[in-house]
């Protein structure tokens, strides 16, 4: 056996990759945006499971309690599926709200390093405009 010439290919393991890139690569997946196969060319991933892998693991679609579409579904199971779909929205909405709370505490960290460096170095980082000012700005008079 010949080993392998390079010719510029590598070969690359999913630790290889962010978790932003693998979130960006998913949400672009899900709107729409391109294909599967074109996702794999453009960001040059080798593998179409590797894809699939991601899109399990951070997509919007719960996998856990798929059905076949093509057969016919008695009530029990329509209910079953809505109950499935709150669940999902709820996780989703649990989600988002956690994101929401972790913005929350990041502005209010900002906020105090803001504070703590205006004190530390005694300079002004903020821009407090007083409202009179901020309109005199926006028209300005002229000068005699």
């Amino acid at each position: 056996m010949k080993p392998q010439e390079n010719k510029g290919y590598v070969k690359r393991t999913q630790k290889d990759y962010s978790l932003s890139f693998k979130l960006q690569v998913v949400q672009e997946f899900e709107s729409g945006e391109l294909s599967r196969t074109q996702i794999l060319r453009k960001y040059g991933i080798q593998s179409g499971s590797t894809l699939r892998t991601w899109i399990r693991n951070y997509g919007n679609f719960d996998w856990e309690h798929q059905l076949p579409g093509d057969m016919a579904k008695t009530p029990e199971q329509k209910i079953f599926e809505l109950e499935q779909k709150v669940k999902l929205l709820e996780k989703q909405k649990a989600r988002a709200e956690h994101l929401a709370e972790r913005a929350d505490k990041k502005a209010i960290l900002f906020d105090m390093l803001v504070d703590l460096a205006e004190k530390e170095y005694n300079i002004p980082i903020r821009k407090n405009y007083k409202p009179e000012l901020s309109t005199n700005l926006k028209n300005p008079t002229k000068k005699q």
